[in-house]
Protein backbone atom coordinates (compact mmCIF):
# COMPACT_ATOMS: atom_id res chain seq x y z
CA UNK A 1 0.00 0.00 0.00
CA UNK A 2 1.01 3.20 -0.63
CA UNK A 3 2.96 5.18 2.52
CA UNK A 4 3.55 8.41 0.94
CA UNK A 5 3.36 10.93 -1.92
CA UNK A 6 6.68 12.58 -3.05
CA UNK A 7 4.22 16.43 -3.62
CA UNK A 8 2.98 16.20 -0.18
CA UNK A 9 7.03 15.55 1.31
CA UNK A 10 7.95 18.35 -0.14
CA UNK A 11 5.17 20.71 1.08
CA UNK A 12 5.68 19.16 4.43
CA UNK A 13 9.22 19.67 4.02
CA UNK A 14 8.97 23.32 3.42
CA UNK A 15 5.80 23.93 5.70
CA UNK A 16 7.68 22.24 8.52
CA UNK A 17 11.11 24.90 7.75
CA UNK A 18 8.61 27.10 7.29
CA UNK A 19 7.51 26.66 11.31
CA UNK A 20 10.95 26.17 12.57
CA UNK A 21 13.06 28.77 11.45
CA UNK A 22 10.06 31.54 10.53
CA UNK A 23 7.96 31.04 13.79
CA UNK A 24 10.16 29.43 15.56
CA UNK A 25 8.50 27.13 16.97
CA UNK A 26 9.55 24.36 19.98
CA UNK A 27 10.92 20.54 17.90
CA UNK A 28 7.80 19.21 20.28
CA UNK A 29 5.02 21.88 18.67
CA UNK A 30 6.79 20.50 14.81
CA UNK A 31 6.51 17.14 16.04
CA UNK A 32 2.89 17.41 16.86
CA UNK A 33 2.25 19.00 13.88
CA UNK A 34 4.01 16.08 11.71
CA UNK A 35 1.87 13.58 13.14
CA UNK A 36 -1.32 15.35 12.59
CA UNK A 37 -0.40 15.28 9.09
CA UNK A 38 0.61 12.03 9.06
CA UNK A 39 -2.99 11.23 10.55
CA UNK A 40 -4.61 12.95 7.84
CA UNK A 41 -2.83 11.58 4.90
CA UNK A 42 -2.99 8.05 6.04
CA UNK A 43 -6.72 8.60 6.48
CA UNK A 44 -6.81 9.89 2.81
CA UNK A 45 -4.83 6.96 0.78
CA UNK A 46 -1.69 9.03 0.65
CA UNK A 47 -3.44 11.38 -2.11
CA UNK A 48 -2.11 14.44 -3.49
CA UNK A 49 -3.03 17.97 -0.91
CA UNK A 50 -3.86 19.23 -4.08
CA UNK A 51 -6.88 17.26 -4.25
CA UNK A 52 -8.01 18.78 -0.54
CA UNK A 53 -11.87 19.92 -0.59
CA UNK A 54 -13.91 20.67 2.62
CA UNK A 55 -15.64 17.78 2.17
CA UNK A 56 -12.28 15.95 3.12
CA UNK A 57 -12.31 17.40 6.08
CA UNK A 58 -15.20 17.52 7.23
CA UNK A 59 -15.53 13.10 6.54
CA UNK A 60 -11.54 13.29 8.48
CA UNK A 61 -12.84 15.55 11.53
CA UNK A 62 -15.81 12.73 11.83
CA UNK A 63 -13.20 9.66 11.65
CA UNK A 64 -11.12 11.41 14.35
CA UNK A 65 -13.57 11.64 16.57
CA UNK A 66 -13.89 7.94 16.50
CA UNK A 67 -10.54 6.88 17.02
CA UNK A 68 -8.92 5.50 20.19
CA UNK A 69 -5.95 6.51 21.56
CA UNK A 70 -2.97 3.89 21.57
CA UNK A 71 -2.04 4.07 24.87
CA UNK A 72 -5.59 4.72 26.74
CA UNK A 73 -7.81 2.48 24.48
CA UNK A 74 -10.60 5.45 24.64
CA UNK A 75 -11.66 7.72 22.42
CA UNK A 76 -9.42 10.41 21.67
CA UNK A 77 -10.11 13.69 23.69
CA UNK A 78 -10.99 16.79 23.02
CA UNK A 79 -8.11 18.74 23.40
CA UNK A 80 -6.25 15.73 21.25
CA UNK A 81 -8.87 16.98 18.53
CA UNK A 82 -8.80 20.31 18.71
CA UNK A 83 -4.90 20.34 18.13
CA UNK A 84 -5.12 17.78 15.64
CA UNK A 85 -7.21 19.60 13.74
CA UNK A 86 -6.02 23.03 14.39
CA UNK A 87 -2.63 22.52 12.90
CA UNK A 88 -4.21 20.38 9.72
CA UNK A 89 -6.41 23.75 9.34
CA UNK A 90 -3.62 26.30 9.90
CA UNK A 91 -1.48 23.93 7.49
CA UNK A 92 -3.67 23.85 4.46
CA UNK A 93 -4.31 27.56 4.92
CA UNK A 94 -0.62 28.16 4.48
CA UNK A 95 -0.48 25.52 1.90
CA UNK A 96 -3.28 27.37 -0.30
CA UNK A 97 -1.20 30.48 -0.91
CA UNK A 98 2.02 28.54 -2.10
CA UNK A 99 2.92 28.28 -5.80
CA UNK A 100 1.05 25.25 -7.30
CA UNK A 101 -2.12 25.23 -4.86
CA UNK A 102 -3.26 28.51 -5.44
CA UNK A 103 -5.39 27.65 -8.10
CA UNK A 104 -6.49 24.57 -6.72
CA UNK A 105 -7.41 25.11 -2.87
CA UNK A 106 -9.38 27.38 -1.25
CA UNK A 107 -8.78 29.32 2.05
CA UNK A 108 -12.02 28.92 3.37
CA UNK A 109 -12.01 24.77 3.02
CA UNK A 110 -9.89 24.79 5.66
CA UNK A 111 -11.67 26.41 8.02
CA UNK A 112 -14.03 23.03 7.58
CA UNK A 113 -11.54 21.32 10.26
CA UNK A 114 -12.74 23.39 13.06
CA UNK A 115 -14.95 21.72 15.79
CA UNK A 116 -17.80 22.61 16.88
CA UNK A 117 -17.98 25.77 19.61
CA UNK A 118 -19.21 22.90 22.29
CA UNK A 119 -16.59 21.01 21.78
CA UNK A 120 -14.24 24.10 21.32
CA UNK A 121 -15.20 25.19 24.90
CA UNK A 122 -14.52 21.65 26.18
CA UNK A 123 -11.07 21.15 24.40
CA UNK A 124 -9.82 24.98 25.69
CA UNK A 125 -11.39 24.54 29.21
CA UNK A 126 -8.84 25.42 32.16
CA UNK A 127 -8.50 22.26 34.77
CA UNK A 128 -7.56 22.22 38.13
CA UNK A 129 -3.79 22.15 38.49
CA UNK A 130 -2.71 19.08 40.66
CA UNK A 131 0.61 20.33 42.62
CA UNK A 132 2.39 19.05 45.84
CA UNK A 133 2.13 21.63 49.11
CA UNK A 134 5.36 23.50 50.16
CA UNK A 135 5.10 20.63 52.86
CA UNK A 136 5.07 17.80 51.23
CA UNK A 137 8.23 18.76 48.92
CA UNK A 138 10.07 19.50 52.09
CA UNK A 139 8.54 15.70 53.25
CA UNK A 140 10.21 14.48 50.16
CA UNK A 141 13.40 15.92 50.17
CA UNK A 142 13.73 15.14 54.16
CA UNK A 143 12.72 11.26 53.45
CA UNK A 144 14.99 11.01 50.81
CA UNK A 145 18.35 8.91 51.54
CA UNK A 146 21.81 9.80 51.05
CA UNK A 147 24.09 6.60 51.23
CA UNK A 148 25.95 7.18 47.94
CA UNK A 149 26.38 9.92 45.87
CA UNK A 150 23.55 8.89 43.17
CA UNK A 151 21.24 9.31 46.15
CA UNK A 152 22.67 12.23 47.26
CA UNK A 153 22.55 13.99 43.90
CA UNK A 154 18.97 12.75 43.47
CA UNK A 155 18.29 14.63 46.64
CA UNK A 156 19.60 17.66 46.14
CA UNK A 157 18.11 17.67 42.77
CA UNK A 158 14.45 17.51 44.20
CA UNK A 159 16.00 20.50 46.77
CA UNK A 160 17.48 22.34 43.89
CA UNK A 161 13.99 22.22 41.57
CA UNK A 162 12.08 23.70 44.67
CA UNK A 163 15.32 26.02 45.77
CA UNK A 164 15.26 27.40 42.10
CA UNK A 165 11.42 26.64 40.50
CA UNK A 166 14.30 25.18 37.04
CA UNK A 167 12.36 23.73 34.55
CA UNK A 168 14.04 19.97 33.98
CA UNK A 169 14.81 20.55 30.20
CA UNK A 170 17.63 23.89 31.64
CA UNK A 171 18.67 21.32 35.13
CA UNK A 172 19.70 18.51 32.38
CA UNK A 173 21.96 20.91 30.97
CA UNK A 174 23.18 22.90 33.92
CA UNK A 175 26.83 23.07 34.48
CA UNK A 176 28.68 23.86 38.02
CA UNK A 177 29.52 27.11 36.76
CA UNK A 178 26.13 28.61 36.75
CA UNK A 179 25.61 28.49 40.49
CA UNK A 180 26.95 31.34 42.30
CA UNK A 181 26.71 30.23 45.83
CA UNK A 182 28.00 33.61 47.50
CA UNK A 183 24.82 35.49 45.84
CA UNK A 184 22.77 32.35 46.00
CA UNK A 185 21.91 33.00 42.36
CA UNK A 186 21.13 30.37 39.24
CA UNK A 187 22.36 32.07 35.66
CA UNK A 188 20.31 30.21 33.02
CA UNK A 189 22.36 31.33 30.20
CA UNK A 190 20.53 30.74 27.09
CA UNK A 191 24.01 30.04 25.15
CA UNK A 192 24.50 26.40 27.39
CA UNK A 193 21.28 25.92 29.47
CA UNK A 194 18.20 25.43 27.67
CA UNK A 195 16.16 27.23 28.58
CA UNK A 196 11.99 27.79 27.35
CA UNK A 197 11.95 29.93 24.52
CA UNK A 198 15.99 30.44 24.79
CA UNK A 199 15.66 33.18 26.98
CA UNK A 200 18.46 34.48 29.55
CA UNK A 201 17.50 35.01 33.00
CA UNK A 202 18.73 35.23 36.95
CA UNK A 203 17.25 33.33 39.07
CA UNK A 204 17.65 33.92 42.69
CA UNK A 205 16.88 31.27 45.68
CA UNK A 206 13.55 31.12 46.58
CA UNK A 207 12.94 31.81 50.52
CA UNK A 208 11.63 27.75 50.84
CA UNK A 209 14.05 27.34 53.98
CA UNK A 210 17.63 26.96 55.16
CA UNK A 211 16.98 23.23 55.67
CA UNK A 212 16.22 22.97 51.44
CA UNK A 213 19.33 25.49 50.57
CA UNK A 214 21.79 23.69 52.62
CA UNK A 215 21.37 20.55 50.88
CA UNK A 216 22.09 22.42 47.36
CA UNK A 217 25.30 23.71 48.90
CA UNK A 218 26.37 20.91 49.91
CA UNK A 219 26.17 19.55 46.51
CA UNK A 220 28.18 21.82 44.82
CA UNK A 221 30.69 22.14 47.40
CA UNK A 222 31.06 17.92 47.10
CA UNK A 223 31.50 18.19 43.64
CA UNK A 224 33.73 21.23 43.68
CA UNK A 225 35.78 20.41 46.26
CA UNK A 226 35.58 17.02 47.16
CA UNK A 227 35.55 15.21 43.35
CA UNK A 228 37.19 18.52 42.25
CA UNK A 229 34.96 19.47 39.35
CA UNK A 230 35.38 22.17 37.16
CA UNK A 231 32.28 24.67 35.95
CA UNK A 232 32.04 23.07 32.38
CA UNK A 233 31.39 19.74 34.66
CA UNK A 234 27.42 18.80 34.80
CA UNK A 235 25.90 20.08 37.57
CA UNK A 236 23.41 17.08 38.17
CA UNK A 237 25.69 14.35 36.21
CA UNK A 238 24.22 11.00 34.87
CA UNK A 239 24.83 8.17 35.98
CA UNK A 240 27.91 5.73 35.39
CA UNK A 241 26.04 2.19 33.98
CA UNK A 242 28.99 -0.96 34.51
CA UNK A 243 28.56 -4.24 33.26
CA UNK A 244 28.52 -6.86 36.51
CA UNK A 245 28.25 -10.48 37.52
CA UNK A 246 26.41 -12.11 35.64
CA UNK A 247 26.92 -9.40 32.54
CA UNK A 248 24.16 -7.51 33.97
CA UNK A 249 24.10 -3.45 33.72
CA UNK A 250 24.19 -2.27 36.89
CA UNK A 251 24.75 1.45 38.75
CA UNK A 252 28.19 2.03 39.53
CA UNK A 253 28.45 5.80 40.92
CA UNK A 254 28.39 9.02 38.84
CA UNK A 255 30.18 10.05 35.23
CA UNK A 256 31.18 13.89 34.30
CA UNK A 257 28.78 13.74 31.66
CA UNK A 258 24.92 15.67 31.53
CA UNK A 259 22.11 13.55 30.72
CA UNK A 260 20.69 13.77 27.54
CA UNK A 261 17.22 14.45 27.88
CA UNK A 262 14.50 15.25 31.02
CA UNK A 263 13.61 11.96 31.55
CA UNK A 264 15.79 10.58 34.30
CA UNK A 265 15.12 13.92 36.28
CA UNK A 266 11.09 12.86 36.06
CA UNK A 267 12.12 9.18 37.33
CA UNK A 268 13.90 10.96 39.90
CA UNK A 269 10.66 12.84 41.23
CA UNK A 270 8.54 9.62 40.40
CA UNK A 271 10.34 7.33 42.90
CA UNK A 272 11.25 10.16 45.24
CA UNK A 273 7.54 10.40 46.13
CA UNK A 274 6.38 7.06 45.52
CA UNK A 275 9.03 6.18 48.31
CA UNK A 276 7.41 9.01 50.63
CA UNK A 277 3.74 7.35 50.29
CA UNK A 278 2.63 10.78 48.13
CA UNK A 279 1.12 10.93 44.87
CA UNK A 280 3.73 11.64 41.89
CA UNK A 281 4.28 15.30 40.69
CA UNK A 282 5.98 16.40 38.05
CA UNK A 283 9.44 18.85 38.32
CA UNK A 284 7.18 21.69 36.63
CA UNK A 285 4.23 20.80 38.78
CA UNK A 286 6.56 22.24 41.76
CA UNK A 287 6.64 25.63 39.77
CA UNK A 288 2.84 26.11 40.60
CA UNK A 289 4.01 25.49 43.96
CA UNK A 290 6.19 28.39 44.61
CA UNK A 291 3.58 30.89 42.57
CA UNK A 292 1.32 29.81 45.70
CA UNK A 293 4.03 30.37 48.21
CA UNK A 294 4.40 33.36 46.64
CA UNK A 295 1.51 34.63 46.21
CA UNK A 296 0.76 34.41 50.60
CA UNK A 297 4.50 35.94 50.71
CA UNK A 298 4.37 38.43 48.88
CA UNK A 299 2.74 41.86 50.17
CA UNK A 300 3.32 44.40 47.60
CA UNK A 301 3.13 44.15 43.53
CA UNK A 302 6.79 45.29 43.42
CA UNK A 303 7.46 41.97 45.19
CA UNK A 304 5.45 40.08 43.20
CA UNK A 305 6.70 41.18 40.21
CA UNK A 306 10.31 40.36 41.29
CA UNK A 307 8.65 36.81 42.77
CA UNK A 308 7.01 36.24 38.85
CA UNK A 309 10.76 37.52 36.96
CA UNK A 310 12.32 35.04 39.30
CA UNK A 311 10.81 32.05 38.20
CA UNK A 312 11.58 33.47 34.16
CA UNK A 313 8.21 35.52 33.36
CA UNK A 314 8.86 38.64 31.33
CA UNK A 315 5.17 39.90 32.57
CA UNK A 316 3.43 39.35 35.96
CA UNK A 317 0.58 38.18 33.67
CA UNK A 318 2.29 35.22 32.62
CA UNK A 319 2.12 34.42 35.99
CA UNK A 320 -1.43 34.89 37.11
CA UNK A 321 -2.64 33.41 33.91
CA UNK A 322 -0.68 29.91 34.08
CA UNK A 323 0.08 29.64 37.46
CA UNK A 324 -1.94 31.86 39.60
CA UNK A 325 -5.58 31.06 39.32
CA UNK A 326 -7.15 30.59 42.94
CA UNK A 327 -6.92 26.54 43.57
CA UNK A 328 -10.46 24.32 44.08
CA UNK A 329 -9.54 24.00 48.01
CA UNK A 330 -8.28 27.99 48.53
CA UNK A 331 -11.93 28.97 46.52
CA UNK A 332 -14.00 26.91 48.67
CA UNK A 333 -12.27 28.35 51.48
CA UNK A 334 -13.23 31.67 50.36
CA UNK A 335 -16.64 31.74 49.38
CA UNK A 336 -17.25 29.84 53.63
CA UNK A 337 -15.24 32.72 54.88
CA UNK A 338 -17.74 35.06 52.38
CA UNK A 339 -20.40 33.34 53.58
CA UNK A 340 -20.02 33.61 57.56
CA UNK A 341 -21.79 36.86 58.59
CA UNK A 342 -20.00 40.29 59.15
CA UNK A 343 -19.54 42.47 61.83
CA UNK A 344 -21.94 45.71 60.83
CA UNK A 345 -20.20 48.85 60.88
CA UNK A 346 -23.12 51.13 63.45
CA UNK A 347 -23.60 54.89 62.69
CA UNK A 348 -21.14 56.15 65.98
CA UNK A 349 -18.77 54.15 64.53
CA UNK A 350 -19.05 55.25 61.15
CA UNK A 351 -18.91 59.09 62.16
CA UNK A 352 -15.64 58.18 64.40
CA UNK A 353 -14.04 56.72 60.95
CA UNK A 354 -14.93 59.58 59.22
CA UNK A 355 -13.33 61.61 61.99
CA UNK A 356 -10.25 60.03 61.73
CA UNK A 357 -10.48 60.38 57.81
CA UNK A 358 -11.18 64.42 58.41
CA UNK A 359 -8.37 64.86 60.53
CA UNK A 360 -6.02 62.76 58.67
CA UNK A 361 -6.65 65.31 55.37
CA UNK A 362 -6.19 67.82 57.43
CA UNK A 363 -2.71 66.77 58.79
CA UNK A 364 -2.11 66.05 55.34
CA UNK A 365 -2.76 70.16 54.29
CA UNK A 366 -5.99 68.96 52.03
CA UNK A 367 -8.50 71.70 52.12
CA UNK A 368 -11.73 70.29 53.82
CA UNK A 369 -14.90 72.32 55.02
CA UNK A 370 -15.63 71.07 58.56
CA UNK A 371 -18.57 72.41 59.09
CA UNK A 372 -19.96 71.37 55.90
CA UNK A 373 -18.56 67.66 56.06
CA UNK A 374 -20.06 67.40 59.97
CA UNK A 375 -23.50 68.74 57.64
CA UNK A 376 -23.88 65.69 55.17
CA UNK A 377 -22.68 63.05 57.52
CA UNK A 378 -25.91 64.47 59.49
Amino acid sequence: MKKHHPANERAKRKYLTYLKEAMRYSEATIDGVAKALSRFEDYIGYQEFKFFTSDKAIKFKRHLTEQNGQRSGTRLSKSTLHSTLTHLKRFFHWLAGQPGYRSRLQYSDAEYFNLSEKDTRIATAKREQRFPTLVQVKHVVKSMSTTNDIERRNRALVAFVLLTGARDSAIYSMKLKHVDLVTGCVHQDAREVKTKFSKTFSTFFFPVGSEVEEIVVEWVQYLREKKLWGGEDPLFPKTKVVVGKGGQFKADGLTQAHWQNATPIRKIFRDAFTAANLPYFNPHSIRHTLVHFGEERCKTPEEFKAWSQNLGHEKVLTTFLSYGAVSYHRQSEIMRELAAPRPTLHRDDAEKFADVVLKRMQEAGVAVGTAAAKTNRG
